[in-house]
């Protein structure tokens, strides 16, 4: 057993080795100039250094981003919900088994492997050209990187293997996992690491020290209540203070909300950390979800959208505002039965999402929908889009400040944190705030980022502070698991969204808009979200190499004083 796991282990390390060494395009990955590499002297300029790191933005991702993160991210949030696909991550039937959440392991491993290989590189294979400036930025990057990585993973499984060194992981394989504790170590030490290195600007689209700063901030939130009936109030303070550097110093800011899901504002000012991805880039450079998001309607290269649609808390969520029913958030987010969009066959007039004469129709996913190859200069393909997955954008910062602003309080009425987050519902153009509550943080996360990958894992770090308040909200808040077909969504003429279950019907065969009062159908599966299928399982493919993985097992504090960090 541990000669096949030691055999594939060689065989991912090769793999990264090779990732490393073949070119993708003429900016991406050409480590080297030809003919330098010798085994000392690896990284022989700033150039071939940078260009080392450049993986770590695409292809140290892809596994995770390929379908994954869709899942992981968005569909066990209830961000959008289709019966026919990928359906299980909403249901919470997701298994050991299930195909993406093995690639969402392996992939953060990759993530991790290719991390630990650039500081490797950089503390043992640099040539005496290489500058100290240029090490430092490509060591920020690395341990921002490994950290973001082992983030994801631990809001997804809870304990994980934590690794800076492959070599002493290939030779010692089968290990335990290290306590969701000591993963929060390993991710906050590696972070205000990364923020000692990294500069205050960098090359267009590479990380700086407000993207370390930002994603420390976020960490510290998730940690401030973690297993904690109260959220540690040091934690909060630094939180603050991390989010108002960010503000006042980064120079970041909140660009046109419809603008952030069009390729071409992929640089903009509101990006502060993102995974980037390669126009008409190779085989893990490029963001694959347009030909799971797009249609023929919309896009003239191969797309296969399933009809991922809103679901009926979303629905509601955009009913909720008084005076314009969320129209700039929702109509980036979902298309809405008779709006325009210039920007989507553009070269034709724009597109009008269709209804009927009775002001009905559909309500699909919008976000990652980029349109034609005209609207987007040529550059995309089947499965290839250059549009950026954000994993922290300046609206994070502003929610995080006023998140952590509320701490432990019931209410928050007044200063900068309340000030935050009406800056972002300024922008979508809704009405201000005089005060805000945790409810009203949950509805604004899941407005201003549904469909971004991302609310889930906010959601997980709730509920390790708030258990039974999170377990309420999932099964009693939420509603899981209803198909709304075309024809299911009516715009109302005070701009309202209503909603009709698919075969919802009186007795006279009349739609029934609005309610589940006496919904039957045989299609519909319950859902239930509980203790036992909150974190995902450990996938099955490496449980069976490695059984530390299984249930029941004992995790295992981790040595921090075995390498030298510094």
């Amino acid at each position: 057993m541990k000669k096949i796991i030691r055999n594939t282990i060689n065989t991912v390390i090769l793999t990264l080795a090779v990732i490393l060494a073949v070119s993708c395009s003429d900016e991406f990955l050409n480590v080297i100039p030809e003919g330098t590499y010798t085994e000392d002297s690896f990284y022989a300029s700033d150039e071939a250094l940078g260009k080392a790191c450049e993986p770590l933005y695409n292809r140290a991702w892809f596994g995770f981003h390929e379908r994954s993160m869709l899942g992981l991210g968005s569909l066990r949030a209830n961000d959008a919900y289709n019966p026919y696909f990928t359906a299980e991550f909403t249901r919470f039937q997701t298994t050991a088994l299930t195909s993406e959440v093995t690639k969402a392991w392996s992939s953060i491993y990759v993530v991790v492997s290719m991390s630990n290989s650039v500081i490797d590189g950089v503390k043992s294979k640099c040539s005496p050209e290489v500058t100290q400036a240029a090490k430092n930025k490509a060591l920020g990057e690395a341990y921002l990187m490994r950290a973001t990585a082992y983030f994801f993973g631990l809001r997804i499984w809870g304990p994980m293997i934590l690794s800076e060194n492959n070599v002493d992981m290939m030779l010692h394989p089968i290990r335990r996992l290290n306590p969701e504790e000591d993963v929060f170590k390993f991710i906050i030490r590696d972070l205000r690491k990364a923020c000692e290195l990294l500069p205050e600007q960098n090359e267009k689209g590479r990380a700086t020290i407000w993207a370390g700063k930002a994603m420390l901030a976020k960490v510290l939130l998730a940690h401030s209540g973690w297993d904690k009936p109260v959220r540690d109030e040091s934690e909060l303070a630094e939180c603050i203070r991390l989010c108002e550097e960010v503000i006042d110093r980064s120079g970041a800011s909140l660009i046109e909300y419809e603008n952030l899901f069009r390729y071409q504002y992929n640089y903009s000012p509101e990006s502060l950390f993102a995974m980037r991805w390669a126009p008409l880039g190779p085989w893990g450079t490029q963001n694959t979800l347009i030909s799971d998001l797009s249609w023929g309607d919309v896009c003239d290269v191969g797309c296969w959208n399933n009809n991922m649609c809103a679901p009926i808390d979303m629905i509601e969520l955009y009913n909720e505002e008084p005076n314009n029913h969320e129209a700039v958030r929702r109509k980036a987010t979902f298309f809405i039965p008779g709006e325009h969009y210039s920007y989507i066959l553009s070269g034709h007039g724009g597109y009008t999402y269709p209804k009927n004469s009775a002001n009905e129709g559909w309500m699909q996913v919008k976000k990652g929908v980029v349109g034609s190859k005209e609207d987007n200069d040529n550059l995309i393909d089947q499965q290839n889009s250059p549009l950026h997955t954000y994993i922290i954008r300046m609206a994070d910062v502003y929610l995080m400040h006023a998140e952590a602003s509320l701490g432990n309080q019931s209410e928050l009425t007044g200063g900068r944190g309340l000030e935050s987050l009406n800056i972002v519902r300024n922008r979508a153009r809704v009405s201000t705030k005089d005060k805000i509550t945790f409810e009203d943080i949950i509805k604004e996360r899941r407005i201003e980022f549904c469909m971004e990958y991302q609310n889930w894992f906010e959601m997980m770090t709730w509920y390790r502070w708030k258990p039974d308040y999170m377990m309420d909200y999932f099964n009693n808040s939420q509603t899981r698991g209803y198909e709304i077909r075309d024809g299911g969504i009516r715009v109302n003429p005070d701009g309202t969204i209503s909603w009709f279950v698919y075969n919802h019907v009186d007795e006279d065969g009349e739609k029934r808009w609005d309610t589940l009062e006496d919904y039957e159908n045989s299609s519909y599966v319950p859902v239930e979200i509980n203790t036992s299928n909150i974190f995902i399982p450990y996938p099955e493919r490496d449980r069976l190499q490695n059984p530390y993985l299984s249930p029941g097992q004992d995790t295992e504090p981790y040595d921090f004083n075995k390498y030298d960090y510094d």
